[in-house]
C-alpha cells in the first residue's frame, strides 16, 4: 500500500489518502511543536509521497496550524485544489466570549470565516464539529452547517468526538430535510482505545460513515518508547502516563515483538494494526520531526500475518460497556425452541431452568 492508493471516504465522492496527516503540532504556540520551518518541511514530505489529506483544527496552536498550511498551500491555488483540507470547530479563541465557540450558528459562521482566511482558500473541504455541544440544539447545527455547504463554503462535513446516539439523530434529521448528511466520524482509536467497537464503529458501518482515527499510538504510548523498563516522563505528561497500566505495557510488549519479527518500528505495526480494522477509512497520523513521520508510514510497507493480528487482538480485548457483552450471547437463545429444517433448534434456552444452570 501507498499513500496513494486513495479510498472514498464514506458514502460521499471525496477520494483521500489512507493516512491523513494530523497537525496539531504544527507552530510551538503551545510550548511543543514544530517551527514553522519544520512543519513546512513534514507537510511537503507528506505530500511528495501522495498524501492528499490534511486534518487541523482552528485551536491548533492558538490558530497557528492553520496558518502554516495556509502558507504552504493556500497561496498556490492549483496546489490547494489537488489537496484535502479538513478543519474543526468549536474551540474558543476567545477567552469571555460566550459564542466564541462551541456549535451555534453565530459561532460556527465567524470560525469558518475565521479558518479560510488563516487557511488562504475559499473553501474547507471537510468541515468538522470538533466534539458535541450540548447546549445547543443538534438541528441548528445541522442547519448551519447545510448553508455553509450551500453557499460554497464547505464541501462535506464531519463530526468528531460526539456520541453515536447523537450522530444518528444529526443524520436522520438530514435524511428528513433534505439536507447535507454527516460524512465521516473522528474517534479516538488505538490498541490502547477500542470502545468505540461497541456503538461508535457498527453505528458508522450502518450509515456509511467514513472513520479516520485520531491518537492512533496512544499520545505516543505505542511508539515503542515507553517500556516496563524505560523513563516514566512524557512530553504530555499525565496523559501518557496514567496510559502506563499493566493492560497497556502488555499490549506495548506485543507490538514491540512483532516490530522485531517484521523488522520494523513499533508504531508502524500499531498504524498498520488500526487501518485494517472494519469501517476505517483514514488513520490520522502526527510527526513533530521528519524521522517521526518516516516511522509512521512504515506501516504502509507491512502486512500483519493473520496470527500477529489474533495477538495483537487478544491482548488489547477491550472491555465493552452494556449491551454489547449481553449480544454477544443473544444468538444462542433467539431461535431457543425453533425448528431448523424440521428439527428442534440446538439452542438453549432463553433463560436457564435451576440454579445450578443458573450460575
Amino acid at each position: 500500500m501507498s499513500l496513494s492508493d486513495y479510498v472514498t471516504l464514506g458514502r460521499s465522492g471525496l477520494r483521500v489518502s489512507p493516512f491523513c496527516l494530523g497537525t496539531m503540532t504544527f507552530g510551538e504556540d503551545w510550548g511543543w511543536g514544530s517551527t514553522p520551518a519544520e512543519s513546512a518541511a513534514i507537510l511537503g514530505r507528506f505530500l511528495g509521497r501522495g498524501g492528499n489529506f490534511i486534518d487541523t483544527a482552528n485551536v491548533y496552536t492558538k490558530g497557528h496550524s492553520e496558518a502554516i498550511i495556509g502558507e504552504a498551500i493556500g497561496s498556490n491555488r492549483a496546489r490547494r485544489d489537488r489537496i484535502v483540507i479538513a478543519t474543526k470547530f468549536f474551540g474558543n479563541l476567545y477567552p469571555g466570549d460566550p459564542n466564541g465557540g462551541g456549535a451555534g450558528r453565530k459561532s460556527m459562521t465567524a470560525a469558518c470565516e475565521q479558518s479560510l482566511r488563516r487557511l488562504k482558500t475559499d473553501y474547507i473541504d471537510l468541515y468538522w464539529m470538533h466534539a458535541w455541544d450540548h447546549h445547543t440544539p443538534i438541528d441548528e447545527t445541522m442547519r448551519g452547517l447545510d448553508d455553509l455547504v450551500r453557499s460554497g463554503k464547505v464541501r462535506y462535513i464531519g463530526f468528531s468526538d460526539t456520541p453515536a446516539w447523537k450522530v444518528v439523530e444529526a443524520q436522520m434529521l438530514a435524511r428528513q430535510h433534505g439536507a447535507t448528511p454527516v460524512t465521516a466520524i473522528q474517534i479516538s482509536y488505538s490498541l490502547v482505545e477500542r470502545t468505540v467497537e461497541g456503538d461508535l464503529i457498527p453505528m458508522a458501518q450502518e450509515f456509511g460513515l467514513g472513520v479516520t482515527p485520531w491518537s492512533p499510538l496512544a499520545a505516543g504510548v505505542l511508539s515503542g518508547k515507553y517500556t516496563r523498563d524505560g523513563a516514566k516522563t512524557a512530553d504530555r505528561g499525565e496523559r501518557v502516563t496514567s496510559a502506563l497500566t499493566e493492560r497497556n505495557y502488555a499490549i506495548i510488549d506485543e507490538v514491540i515483538r512483532i516490530a522485531r519479527e517484521l523488522n520494523t518500528n513499533p508504531s508502524a505495526v500499531a498504524l498498520a494494526w488500526v487501518q485494517t480494522r472494519p469501517g476505517v477509512t483514514s488513520t490520522i497520523i502526527g510527526a513533530r520531526r521528519i524521522d517521526q513521520l518516516e516511522q509512521n508510514l512504515a506501516a504502509l510497507d507491512i502486512k500483519l500475518e493473520s496470527a500477529q493480528v489474533e495477538a495483537l487482538n487478544r491482548v488489547s480485548k477491550p472491555a465493552l460497556n452494556f449491551p454489547a457483552p449481553f449480544l454477544e450471547f443473544a444468538p444462542s437463545f433467539m431461535h431457543a425452541g425453533a425448528t431448523v429444517n424440521g428439527e428442534p433448534s440446538q439452542c438453549p434456552p432463553m433463560m436457564p431452568k435451576t440454579d445450578a444452570e443458573r450460575y
